[in-house]
């Protein structure tokens, strides 16, 4: 198999059924899907322009207008969806989950859009561009972050983004509000899981209580102030919450997770104009993440 072959037979089969198809589409029919599926994810791993991207993939211009359509209209979105509705129906989606977020720097290529700052980092329609394109100026300058939901075993099971200044917590409740796992066969869809793991950034008192009223176990620390408030108030203070410190060192499943993806020079580093390719770039790594686990799993 040569280096640009970046997708094996087995990886292709489960992917090929899920992928729309040209059929009864007004103007030409789609090129050959598996190159172009190929060459997208060839220019994510590299992180070169798509202008560079191997011409044995095709037009350029079929790569990227194929990603911007499939991460505008949902599809890279139902791929991981159906992904992950066949992992669940086998047991293999971990419900102990663990959420986190990476920072990532934006190249100055992917910074010279006008964009609005200062509006709300919580992105929950995700077929829509946000007016500041999830760039933001934190301590190391223009970046963006990455939110990502996990299963126990460091899976990606929700994707969302935002500027590079924003806080974790308010993300917090839209990857929540995020995760869907439809059922193989009848049933409601599962939105869940057994516990969360998080760290000190998440623990505030609407994420505990928003966790507690669903039924679902949190394994996060409290910071330091927090515990100095608690006790300043003696018994009015209350009980602190509990916590499995055991439990949470799987949490580094989050971290194991972002190591993988910025495998792909692409997402390390941001070189896309717009947040929905950007995005988008990430929950198709989710989905190759997801079709080596299901062909491995027997």
């Amino acid at each position: 198999m040569s280096r640009s072959a970046v997708l094996s037979d087995s990886d292709w089969a489960i992917l090929e059924p899920l992928l729309p198809s040209s059929a009864g589409r007004r103007g030409r029919p789609f090129r050959d899907d598996r190159r172009v599926l190929e060459g997208i994810v060839y220019r994510y791993r590299c992180g070169i322009a798509w202008r560079d991207v191997p011409a044995e993939f095709g037009p350029w211009q079929t790569l990227w207008k194929r990603h911007r359509r499939y991460s505008g209209d949902g599809t890279w979105d139902r791929l991981l969806a159906q992904l992950l509705t066949r992992a669940d129906a086998v047991g293999a989606v971990d419900w102990s989950v663990s959420v986190d977020s990476t920072i990532n720097r934006a190249h100055q290529h992917a910074t010279n859009l006008p964009r609005t700052t200062g509006g709300s980092s919580n992105y929950t329609n995700l077929r829509q561009e946000p007016p500041d394109h999830a760039i933001g100026r934190s301590r190391g300058g223009l970046s963006t972050k990455i939110h990502a939901l996990v299963d126990g075993r460091g899976r990606p099971l929700v994707l969302l983004t935002s500027p590079g200044q924003s806080g974790d917590s308010p993300m917090f409740p839209a990857l929540m509000g995020q995760l869907q796992i439809n059922r193989a066969g009848r049933g409601r869809p599962r939105t869940r899981p057994d516990r969360v793991r998080a760290d000190k950034a998440y623990s505030s008192r609407a994420i505990r209580v928003h966790l507690r009223e669903r039924g679902i176990i949190a394994v996060i620390p409290q910071p330091s102030d927090q515990i100095g408030h608690r006790k300043r108030r003696g018994s009015k203070g209350g009980r602190p919450p509990a916590f499995d410190a055991h439990d949470y060192k799987a949490r580094n499943v989050v971290e194991r997770n972002f190591n993988t993806f910025k495998q792909w020079r692409g997402l390390a580093t941001r070189y896309d104009k717009l947040a929905l390719t950007y995005r988008g770039g990430a929950v198709l790594r989710a989905i190759t993440i997801w079709v080596k686990e299901l062909g491995d799993t027997p």
